[in-house]
């Protein structure tokens, strides 16, 4: 019977210790600027360390991937041809500025053309059903509910390591809806309720899109975004002011990506770094 006592309680130890303090995992969900619109130049390729890693947010035997395992954060993070994403340079930034010996992880789940209302788990069902066939096909990648995916990966990384932080792009197609920050809210609720997780350990950092200095189609959302900072403590908005875009004035270039990524992790950094210092909310 001590026999069984004691190889019930290294199997314990040996799967707690199995979770690694040093892991940090980010959590990406948004629609097309986060999935990554812009082509994968050769320098996003090169020189990504091994401490640099993403899990599968679905299948791609193309690139030898499995939902739900890591890999090193070769672009795209988010399915299987997507492209760039600032989730690319947010991890890079990261890890310049963050002690040898600490991981990034990486889960981006994330739907081009979608409004919030997708990540909503209780109503988002209704939503799909009104959405058009090219929207639906792409939910499909994600069994149907893209939030659901996310939470179940989330929770496998939770095994690994500790999720430090919730990285959202979206606004473009909720443009002028002034509800958008409650509706943030309660997804963001929802992430922190079914992970286990506290606000004050796990801030929101939610990105501005393409600013009207680049004349974004979508710019005027942008002061409902930065509202967001007034419905959650714990959220903080990273600008977009200066990144450059593309053709389309509604999604970023590559230099963009990596501009605004680097701003997130900027942000992230400056919000773990403090302690009773008052919160920024630009």
């Amino acid at each position: 019977m001590k026999t069984l006592l004691f190889a019930c309680l290294f199997l314990v130890s040996l799967a707690a210790s199995a979770q690694d303090k040093d892991f940090h995992i980010y959590l990406c969900f948004g629609q097309s600027n986060m999935e990554g619109n812009a082509k994968i130049e050769p320098q996003d390729t090169c020189g990504i360390s091994g401490r640099f890693l993403v899990m599968a947010a679905v299948d791609c035997p193309e690139l030898g991937r499995t939902k739900g395992e890591w890999y090193r954060a070769v672009p795209p993070l988010a399915r299987c041809h997507t492209g760039l994403t600032p989730a690319d340079y947010f991890g890079r930034t990261m890890l310049e500025n963050l002690p040898e010996h600490v991981r990034i992880g990486i889960i981006n789940v994330a739907v081009s053309g979608c409004r919030i209302e997708l990540f909503d788990k209780d109503n988002y069902r209704s939503y799909v059903d009104a959405s058009p066939e090219w929207l639906k096909n792409t939910v499909r990648e994600y069994d149907g509910d893209p939030y659901a995916r996310m939470v179940e990966l989330a929770q496998k990384a939770q095994k690994d390591g500790v999720i430090k932080g919730i990285l959202l792009h979206q606004g473009e197609s909720n443009t002028g809806d002034k509800d958008w920050p409650r509706k943030v809210k309660g997804v963001y609720e929802s992430l922190l309720k079914d992970l286990k997780l506290e606000a004050k350990n796990v801030p929101l950092l939610a990105g501005e899109v393409v600013h009207a200095d680049q004349h974004g189609k979508c710019a005027s959302m942008n002061r409902i975004i930065d509202t967001l900072p007034d419905v959650i403590p714990t959220a903080y908005v990273v600008p977009s002011s200066g990144c450059t875009v593309a053709a389309d004035s509604l999604h970023f270039n590559a230099q963009g990506y990596r501009m605004l990524g680097a701003r997130y992790a900027e942000r992230m950094l400056s919000v773990q770094s403090r302690t009773a210092q008052p919160k920024e909310t630009r």
